[in-house]
């Protein structure tokens, strides 16, 4: 049970943290964090995919800071108030031009060197503190009565007591509809329903990001939509992640629009900013795109509102149309695939059968190996790579790409999540976008890259021969070999990216990885014949191969693995 209290995000304590002095989980607000920042690891919520929601919202607040005033608190000399109060800050586009870019890159740059956030952030906190609070007549994140009311039919207004989403499908622990219950949850009967307060606020940002689609009710428009999933849950996340929380909110702070060199300034307009929470629905209706981070970043899915009944939240959901995401670049925090069908890039989701898909897999997702790919790198890749240009980051500076995904059960009438994963690959910022023409290290990790998944084919089909020889299905089999297989070259083969160094000898590395990969294939080989049963050991005769056993099998692996590596 909690109490419907005043609570403001800005001064009340609602995020958890990792302190680097005290070792220890730490619950602070908003302006704790940001003047703490370089004294937390990393946030520590309830779940990564939790606190990647609030990431992007703190993004959004130092995006809007920090696109309007330097590192000393000073109005940058191309914005100026406009009396539209639809668009309250406007925009000289000709002086932003003539060094607008290169002013951002300095602030940026002074805030990194400074090892801290300025007062700037904390002067805005404070400034909008009323749209902070969680409850009363602007609720953060929420539309009050009136508003939720004028944007549904009638027949779902609160009144009705329709449309509700429980604490427990909110919660993204549990995830449990009234249809399907959740047999495996950390919770049980009613205590799916129980939370505080704290812990809600941070499961309704994370439900804004990570919606499914089984609610039903709708805002009302002129043309008719279906409700969509969260945003986040439809992109492929990728970002950076630093040494403290300080440095991965500065390394994926992008103040620039780096995909064009003449790229017009926007001006930020995160939700809060908003006129009413009226006009942002209105805006939604239109289901474009927004031109600028912090309206993506705080982006909603459902227009959402809370009553409080003996102390217990009830919730009231309506979708919103959202945008599309083809082509949608201005998203700097996934990958991409080109859709020859449409010849536009969507983001390269991952589905339940990708799970065992380690990111080194994927190299190429994340950064172009080849000048004349079609492939569309990420933006965090491209901010990555103008900072490292402006040598405003170390040449060797140790970049960690992170990817934390929420994968869906695949089920188009519900999207409920299924499962949770996480990985990151470690390379040096000259590695990473190494210039060399003739031997560019993102050529060379892709080769060998190349030649580990033949090697992992070769396993495959060993695998297969194995299965054959047991009489079992063979696909389900080989594919359960094979992922624990690739399972043991994930650590070693990140172990080797992160060890590479711009000025070594390509050549040499990638022999040194391919010593490495045969011996992990000779160790895996010799547990499963250490294993091996009598049937393995006789085997099978067959028509096109003639003799199969296990030891005619391995033979085969390894002639397969010397011809390979050599």
């Amino acid at each position: 049970m909690v109490e419907n209290k005043k609570f403001n995000l800005t001064t009340d304590p609602w995020i958890k943290v990792f302190s680097i002095e005290k070792n220890q989980e730490e619950t602070v607000s908003l302006i704790d964090l940001f003047k703490n920042a370089p004294h937390y690891r990393q946030l520590a919520g309830d779940m990564r995919s939790q606190d990647m929601a609030i990431l992007r919202l703190l993004l959004a607040i130092l995006t809007t800071v920090y696109s309007r005033v330097d590192a000393t608190g000073k109005s940058y000399p191309w914005l100026e108030p406009n009396a539209d109060s639809a668009e309250p800050i406007k925009v000289d586009q000709d002086i932003y031009a003539e060094d607008g870019q290169d002013t951002l890159f300095e602030t940026w740059d002074q805030l990194y060197q400074a090892k801290g956030f300025s007062q700037a952030v904390t002067n805005y906190l404070t400034e909008h503190a009323q749209d902070f609070e969680f409850s009363g007549d602007r609720p953060f994140y929420q539309a009050t009565v009136e508003d939720y009311d004028a944007l549904v039919p009638q027949n779902k207004r609160v009144a009705a007591g329709k449309g509700q989403v429980l604490v427990k499908q909110m919660n993204r622990r549990v995830s449990e509809s009234g249809n399907s219950p959740a047999i495996f949850a950390p919770k049980a009967g009613d205590a799916k329903n129980e939370v505080a307060l704290t812990e809600l606020i941070r499961w309704v940002i994370t439900y804004q990001n990570f919606t499914g689609v089984t609610d039903k009710t709708k805002v009302v428009t002129e043309e008719k939509f279906s409700n969509s999933a969260g945003w986040i849950y439809r992109i492929s996340p990728v970002f950076v992640e630093g040494t403290t929380l300080f440095d991965t909110l500065m390394l994926n702070l992008v103040l620039v629009d780096t995909r064009h060199e003449d790229a017009a300034c926007t001006p930020q307009k995160p939700v809060w900013e908003a006129k009413s929470v009226r006009a942002y629905v209105n805006e939604r209706t239109a289901q474009l795109l927004p031109d600028n981070l912090a309206e993506l970043y705080t982006a909603w899915s459902r227009l959402l509102h809370i009553e409080w009944q003996d102390g217990h939240p009830q919730i009231f959901s309506a979708g919103i149309p959202m945008f599309d995401y083809e082509n949608a670049f201005l998203e700097p925090m996934t990958t991409w695939r080109f859709d020859k069908k449409t010849s536009k890039y969507r983001p390269a989701v991952k589905g339940l059968r990708s799970l065992g898909i380690a990111m080194w897999r994927n190299f190429g997702q994340y950064v172009k190996v080849h000048k004349d790919d079609e492939m569309h790198e990420p933006g965090i890749v491209i901010w990555l790579r103008a900072l490292k240009e402006r040598e405003l980051i170390s040449q060797d500076a140790p970049l960690l790409l992170n990817s934390i995904a929420l994968i869906s059960d695949g089920n188009a009438t519900s999207q409920s999540p299924a499962v949770e994963v996480g990985d990151d690959m470690q390379l040096q910022a000259d590695v990473l976008f190494d210039e060399d023409l003739a031997e560019r290290w993102p050529e060379r990790i892709e080769d060998a890259i190349a030649v580990t998944q033949t090697i992992g084919t070769d396993f495959y089909h060993f695998a297969s021969d194995l299965g054959t020889i047991r009489n079992l299905d063979v696909r389900p089999f080989a594919s359960g070999m094979s992922a624990q297989f690739y399972e043991q070259l994930n650590e070693p083969f990140k172990a080797w990216l992160a060890d590479l160094k711009p000025n070594e000898d390509r050549e040499q590395k990638i022999i040194l990885w391919k010593s490495k990969l045969e011996k992990i294939v000779v160790a895996t080989v010799d547990d499963v014949m250490a294993a091996s049963s009598p049937r393995d050991v006789k085997g099978i005769a067959t028509e096109k191969h003639g003799p199969l056993n296990i030891f005619t099998a391995k033979n085969h692996l390894m002639y397969n693995v010397r011809k390979h590596l050599a």
